[in-house]
């Protein structure tokens, strides 16, 4: 990470910024993030411990030869919806828990598939919903009706309205030819249960269900697997001091910047980090408020799809959301952000060697 130069600027607050979205962006960022760039099937390393990692790999790969099998040499024939070769389901549907390489998966999936990147779609389940309401119903089918591919990562189960707008919206481009991934959590304490994702999955998207194959990839957290604990907060003097020595680094007060996310719209969380090389947040507190929770889970999710570290003072992470929260409907979100923030803290540690 690159220090400070003499009169360079120092770092931005975040809680300062109001980023303004054209909509033709969320159609263009629809791809997978930067974290994501780079991965492929080959670059996938499965545990040893958990086959269903290595055979997932194994069926994706063939989803994605079978989606260039039927393709028509001509340009005009590429997105066809009658193959010469019989079609695979139209859908597959990842289910397993936290770290096990799904996001890692479904990005190599859209690299591999033969199509030109304007012609293919991921992004989570959140950036979906946000580009209807962006774009209204029928443009967003408009929008996407031409592909080949479209990727969900994170499909959510928690809002019922929003989950029967995507199943819609899932339906109408299913019936266009349009090819389907997506991925979902189990929840947590049941990853013994079998399918209990996929079944959840199926039943609310109705009369998708057929169109998927769902493969189970069971597995721990890689974030963890065979790492260090995550690293303590650190003072606040120290994140001051690496945070005006770090270019491109942005420096807030925790509940400065908490409230500021509740004046900005979750789909203007990607553009509020443009340009953010790390992090820095002083007085880290538990959260109570579920509205304030679920802002937070949003930009941890842009901030470690961009790769940006994250230095703290205050509360840890793993005491970011209260034992009730963690407890509630919205569990599986929490533990996610807390995994990620836990690998962003970690990231952190290298900024500055000598705390």
């Amino acid at each position: 990470m690159t220090t400070q130069g003499p009169g360079s600027a120092g770092p931005v607050a975040l809680s300062t910024r109001r980023p303004e979205v054209e909509v033709s962006r969320l159609v263009a960022d629809m791809v997978p993030p930067p974290r994501f760039d780079g991965v492929r099937f080959e670059t996938y390393v499965p545990d040893p411990g958990q086959p269903s990692q290595t055979a997932a790999v194994k069926r994706l790969t063939e989803f994605a030869a079978s989606l260039d099998a039927g393709r028509d040499e001509s340009p005009k024939r590429w997105f066809r919806r009658e193959p010469r070769t019989a079609p695979a389901p139209g859908g597959v549907y990842l289910d397993g828990g936290y770290g096990v390489g799904k996001t890692h998966l479904l990005a190599s999936l859209w690299h591999a598939t033969p199509a030109p990147r304007e012609r293919k779609a991921f992004g989570t389940f959140v950036e979906l919903t946000n580009l209807v309401g962006a774009l209204g119903f029928q443009r967003a089918v408009q929008a996407l009706q031409g592909h080949r591919l479209v990727c969900i990562d994170e499909f959510e189960l928690d809002d019922p309205g929003d989950t029967v707008l995507v199943s819609s919206l899932l339906g109408k481009l299913a019936d266009a030819g349009v090819r389907l991934a997506a991925t979902s959590n189990t929840l947590p304490g049941r990853l013994g249960e079998g399918r209990f994702a996929a079944a959840d999955f199926m039943r609310e998207i109705q009369g998708l269900s057929a169109r998927f194959t769902s493969l189970r990839i069971d597995g721990e957290d890689y974030r963890h697997r065979g790492m260090p604990q995550a690293p303590r907060p650190h003072t606040d003097e120290q994140v001051t001091a690496t945070a005006l020595r770090t270019r491109g680094a942005s420096l807030d007060d925790f509940g400065a910047l908490t409230a500021h996310l509740a004046t900005v719209h979750p789909s203007r969380y990607g553009a509020l980090c443009d340009g953010i090389s790390a992090v820095f947040l002083r007085g880290v507190g538990q959260i109570t408020d579920q509205a304030t929770a679920l802002r937070l889970v949003v930009l941890a999710d842009r901030l470690y799809d961009r790769e940006v570290p994250v230095m703290t003072s205050g509360t840890p992470f793993d005491r970011l959301f209260s034992e009730e929260m963690l407890a509630g409907g919205y569990r599986k979100k929490y533990f996610r952000a807390v995994s990620r923030l836990t690998a962003l803290a970690r990231d952190a540690e290298r900024l500055s060697p000598s705390l």
